[in-house]
């Protein structure tokens, strides 16, 4: 089994390749958490994750015959990135197989790196069915995504680093996929610090993790979307889970609408881009009962490739639940004037309008009535409830449309 050894020298082996990344303190997560928090910034990492460690890791060791056939991978995104840029930089051929529906911005990375992308099958593991078969037609060397324990060790060097950065750390999160990232972490600070907790945070989608600890083998899952891409994983590996077993405290999952939830926090409070998985420690930070009131915690923000939009959607899905984007329907008469009276009650309570649809042929109302529907900008829900009185005393009938 993978030990403590493996990733000191993991750690050595890379240094210069991957950059060390700040864990700053965060006032405002310490604020709103109850805790004191700190975050790891891995989505700062040139590729956006920490992928880089683990596969330069793996790479570094490959023998020089190894080296000129090249190296395959099969990813959900970020570890073809990094297998991608770093087989670049070392000058070794490089195959990337990704699911037909990854992220459009790791694929374009990918090729951008110099890798060849195949893009295959709904999920993850139907791309690394054909990286397999891939491997065995051209001879090349796998590189797998978390169950090989150089790739492993290389991932563990994140929680040397923690260690160091911040020596009064009493609790680290940190996302699970495969489990190489928690596995790693989680033997590197164990090794050296056993009182401070470790949790695993998992998409309720596809807690692979989770439910082998639990059953005490690996299982498979159904195939499941999630906005948490990178740890959309429906078997864990068996290296993986052997440490989860042994060096996890504890397994939380959460769900979509806290995801995006978390991914909108950071990038208001922190000015920071993650991805879905990056965002799931916050998340269960911040929704989950972990006991952690007054503890020094770090979360880990693991990877920042997300597409710009489905950064769009999440925010307008978090302004509509903050109540600072509402969309009305109006009842109005139609006959002149009427769209500018309502109009210009609008603008007196201070909202402004985003956008409005005028329909008479199939309006709710009566005849001689036409609807408008009305998307407004609005401070929140105090906002909204005083515009609502306005135009129901105005003659108004207002009614609020669910997202």
């Amino acid at each position: 089994m993978l030990a403590l050894t493996d990733i000191e020298s993991a750690r050595r082996r890379i240094e210069g390749a991957v950059y060390e990344t700040p864990c700053p303190y965060s006032q405002t997560l310490s604020e709103l958490s109850g805790t004191r928090c700190f975050v790891k910034l891995e989505n700062l990492q040139m590729t956006g994750s920490f992928k880089e460690r683990g596969a330069v890791n793996l790479l570094l060791q490959l023998e020089p015959a190894t080296r000129a056939r090249g190296v395959i991978a099969a990813s959900a995104g970020n570890h073809g990135l990094a297998v991608a840029f770093h087989a670049a930089r070392l000058g070794i051929r490089a195959v990337i197989v990704m699911p037909e529906w990854a992220p459009l911005i790791k694929v374009t990375s990918s090729r951008r790196y110099g890798a060849e992308v195949i893009l295959h099958g709904a999920n993850y593991d139907e791309a690394y069915g054909r990286a397999c078969e891939v491997q065995a037609e051209r001879g090349l060397a796998f590189v797998h995504p978390f169950d090989d324990e150089r790739v492993i060790a290389g991932q563990g060097t994140l929680g040397l680093e923690l260690l160091a950065q911040r020596p009064e750390m009493e609790a680290v999160l940190a996302p699970v996929g495969g489990g190489g990232l928690i596995g790693g972490v989680a033997l590197a600070i164990k090794a050296h610090r056993p009182s401070v907790r470790v949790i695993g945070v998992q998409a309720a989608a596809l807690a692979a993790m989770r439910d082998a600890v639990e059953a005490g083998r690996r299982v498979t899952l159904p195939a499941a979307a999630s906005i948490a891409d990178g740890i959309a994983v429906r078997r864990v590996g068996e290296h993986t889970l052997a440490l989860a077993r042994q060096y996890v405290d504890e397994i939380v999952t959460v769900d979509e609408e806290e995801l995006a939830n978390a991914i909108l926090l950071l990038l208001e409070i922190e000015k920071t881009v993650v991805e879905g998985a990056g965002a799931a420690p916050l998340a269960a930070l911040l929704h989950r009962p972990l006991g952690l009131a007054g503890r020094n915690v770090v979360l880990v923000l693991s990877g920042g490739n997300i597409d710009v939009t489905v950064i769009a959607r999440i925010i307008e899905r978090g302004l509509v639940k903050d109540g600072r984007l509402v969309r009305l329907g109006v009842l109005l008469r139609d006959q002149p004037g009427a769209l500018a009276r309502l109009t210009a009650l609008i603008a007196e309570a201070r909202a402004n309008i985003m956008n409005i649809e005028h329909d008479r042929a199939f309006s709710h109302g009566g005849i001689g009535e036409s609807e408008v529907e009305l998307t407004l900008e609005t401070s929140g829900r105090a906002q909204i409830d005083a515009l609502t009185q306005r135009l129901v005393a105005a003659g108004y009938r207002v009614e609020e449309r669910k997202a």
